[in-house]
């Protein structure tokens, strides 16, 4: 699409996009709301122009504690226009997590839902998201979107913070306005009806989000991810484009009845990020969903999204595959001995890359004395040139001197015909150092036990990476991000092994 011309992040709306046109279909506890373009666009606008009043200037700080609302994205852009950087919090995170991120981005105001108001701590000014006091805050009338400087940034998004502290990911204007512009470029979409139930603090929903706005499609949003409530979505709205984390589908295909009656033939393409998507979860999507092409995606909050696509000579993508370097990216495999090749650590050279980590001097940027971004994310490339998710580098442990992935264990699992989901975490071994161990839900109806898993898994992977307890849950935890919590499946098996 060449006809993309937005300077401002928080200003995406295509020219020769009928103001009437809906922009947003909010769908909240059985009530919806339509929004146009025109009508959007002027929330946005009295946001940022609110923003301006309440005193905020260029460069200052705005904290959004809240689920995903149309004031939600309409303050978050109104932000972006008038310069001042937008803080999405994950409203998930406890209390004192919270109140670390508001206090590292140094907010100068916290947006927030009236039920998260206790959240924010004292002696941060606050602007509840909904009734008299959010309408005071607008300011109605034109503003123009400010023309934003080289690297000059536009959002910060925090890390999930499952190995530490959240890190604030510093994200520019042109970064992203990149970004957009690349995925632009891979199909016409204005005609697509997004579903996001992902929330908009993290980088799965919000890049959609910005992609959706500037293709001048239409987004359905949900507050969060119910199953239920996203199922009724697609077939209501006939949406035509998911998107969800690999955990939320597992959710989503235990509702066998409800979507065994709901119209879901719209939908063209499912987009799965942020986590490996198994075997048998990529066959139980196809079988629910047989209209829909099924996307394996890959990307990180401090890079972006826009790093495989399809193969130049029209090769198929493997199923398990993310797919192939698009062109305008540079990729390399970085082993253990610092040598390249075909299985290593990722690093990632690209326009979409973050300016780095605010407010945290005591973290080493994670880029190459070159400019290659070091994901952390281990993968193999196979002799077509089609890259495959093997696990993180900080997941991997090491059993009687053996490297074990979690992920490769999972898929394994996964395999069995009456398994839904699996999680493998290491616990401490007197002998081994540590050893794995696996949480498991069944499929409804199944019955398999422990002593089979285990004999299953020894049968189809090296000795060593068996787990050596199996637990049964009804359901994954899940964190913020719909990832799988492992930090709740540590607790849990600590406790079980006491």
């Amino acid at each position: 699409m060449s006809g993309f011309t937005a300077r401002n992040l928080g200003a995406l709306t295509p020219k020769d996009v009928a103001g009437d046109k809906p922009a947003l279909v909010f769908r909240s506890g059985g009530a919806r709301r339509v929004v146009t373009y025109a009508e959007f666009d002027a929330l946005a606008d009295a946001a940022g122009r609110g923003l301006l009043r309440r005193g905020l200037v260029r460069g200052d700080r705005l904290g959004l504690l809240g689920a995903s609302s149309v004031e939600f994205l309409a303050l978050l852009c109104g932000a972006m226009r008038v310069g001042v950087v937008a803080v999405p919090v994950n409203w998930r995170f406890p209390p004192e997590t919270i109140a670390y991120v508001l206090g590292n981005a140094e907010v100068s105001l916290v947006a927030h839902d009236a039920a998260l108001a206790t959240q924010v701590p004292g002696g941060i000014p606050t602007l509840p998201l909904e009734g008299a006091d959010w309408h005071g805050f607008l300011d109605a009338g034109a503003l123009d979107p400010l023309i934003p400087a080289p690297a000059e940034p536009a959002l910060f998004l925090y890390t999930s913070g499952s190995t530490g502290k959240p890190k604030g990911v510093v994200l520019s204007h042109q970064s992203h306005l990149w970004i957009v512009e690349q995925r632009l470029k891979a199909a016409p979409q204005r005609e697509e009806r997004f579903l996001i139930a992902a929330p908009l603090y993290h980088m799965n929903g919000l890049a959609l989000a910005q992609l959706a706005l500037a293709a001048g499609a239409t987004i359905v949003l949900l507050p969060q991810f119910r199953e239920a409530d996203y199922i009724r979505a697609i077939g209501d709205e006939r949406c035509t484009w998911l998107t969800a984390v690999p955990p939320m589908f597992a959710m989503l295909l235990r509702e066998k009845a409800l979507l065994a009656e709901t119209d879901t033939s719209s939908v063209r393409s499912i987009r799965l990020g942020s986590a490996p998507v198994s075997e048998a979860l990529a066959a139980a999507i196809k079988a629910a969903f047989p209209t829909a092409r099924l996307i394996n995606a890959y990307g990180t909050t401090e890079a972006g999204p826009v790093v495989f696509g399809p193969h130049p000579e029209g090769l198929p993508t493997p199923q398990l595959s993310v797919g192939y370097p698009l062109p305008v990216v540079e990729l390399r495999l970085r082993a253990p001995d610092g040598t390249l090749g075909d299985e290593g650590v990722l690093e990632q050279r690209t326009p979409g890359l973050m300016n780095g980590y605010f407010n945290r001097p005591d973290l080493k940027p994670p880029v190459t004395s070159d400019g290659f971004y070091i994901t952390g994310d281990v993968m193999r490339r196979d002799a077509d040139g089609f890259f495959y998710v093997v696990g993180r580098a900080d997941d991997m442990f090491i059993s009687g001197g053996e490297n074990i992935f979690p992920g490769e264990v999972e898929a394994v699992l996964e395999r069995h015909p009456e398994v839904e989901q699996a999680a493998v975490i290491p616990v401490p071994d007197e002998i081994k150092g540590t050893k794995p161990v696996a949480f498991v839900v069944r499929r409804p109806g199944a019955t398999v036990d422990e002593a089979t898993l285990k004999a299953f898994t020894l049968r189809h992977a090296p000795a060593f990476m068996h787990p050596r307890r199996v637990w049964f849950l009804d359901a994954l935890p899940l964190a913020g991000t719909n990832k799988v919590d492992k930090a709740i499946l540590q607790r849990k098996a600590a406790e079980i092994s006491a």
